[in-house]
Order: structure tokens, then C-alpha cells, then sequence
């Protein structure tokens, strides 16, 4: 992932109402939901929700498909990997991590092994 991809991406993610969206469609899975049930479960107007589903669509966070008359938005699994992936390409200087996934260098955790 380039480094414009991942600011694209964040920059959609920080905003409470496009992050609740996506982690709606996230748990929702890859049938996804219609932009009604999103809107209706987050208590979003859907005006301003068709303009989040939007900025999340640009940042190829999410993607439409038209089913019927409905359209149905479903988060991209594989950009959130690339982008979790990006964010912890680094993590702990290259060393391992622990097998939770947290970060074996997290505060309070000894790796002197005493």
C-alpha cells in the first residue's frame, strides 16, 4: 500500500459517522447491507449517509453492487488487511510480535525473558 492510499483511507475512516459505517459493514460480512438497514441502524439521515458511502466508496473502503432496486454496500476485506498491514509493517522494530497480535514491545511486557 502507498502511502496516499493509506492517508486517503484514514482520512475516511476519521469521521464518526463514516467509521461506525464501516464497522457496521465489517460485521455485517460480504453480503453487506443495503444503505437503508445502514442508515436505519445507525440512525443516519440518508442523505448524509449516501455522502459517507461515497467518500468510504472513494477510498476503496467499501463497494456498492446493485441488487434489484437496492443497492448494497459491502466493506473491501482486502483493503482493510492492506491497510492493517501497512499500519504494522514495522511493529516492534521488525521483531515478532506475540501471537495475540499484540505487539510483543507493548508497555509492560518484558522481553528479557526475567
Amino acid at each position: 500500500m502507498e502511502n496516499r492510499d493509506a492517508v486517503v483511507a484514514l482520512a475516511a475512516l476519521a469521521q464518526e459517522s463514516r467509521l461506525a459505517t464501516f464497522r457496521l459493514l465489517v460485521q455485517a460480512g460480504p453480503e453487506g447491507l443495503a444503505a437503508s438497514k445502514i442508515a436505519e441502524a445507525l440512525g443516519v439521515p440518508p442523505s448524509s449517509l449516501s455522502f459517507h458511502l461515497k467518500e468510504l466508496t472513494h477510498a476503496n473502503l467499501i463497494v456498492p453492487r446493485q441488487v434489484g432496486r437496492f443497492v448494497i454496500y459491502a466493506a473491501q476485506f482486502d483493503t482493510m488487511s492492506t491497510l492493517l498491514g501497512f499500519l504494522t509493517e514495522n511493529c516492534c522494530g521488525g521483531k515478532p510480535c506475540t501471537p495475540t497480535g499484540s505487539p510483543a514491545c507493548a508497555p509492560g511486557t518484558s522481553t528479557s525473558g526475567a
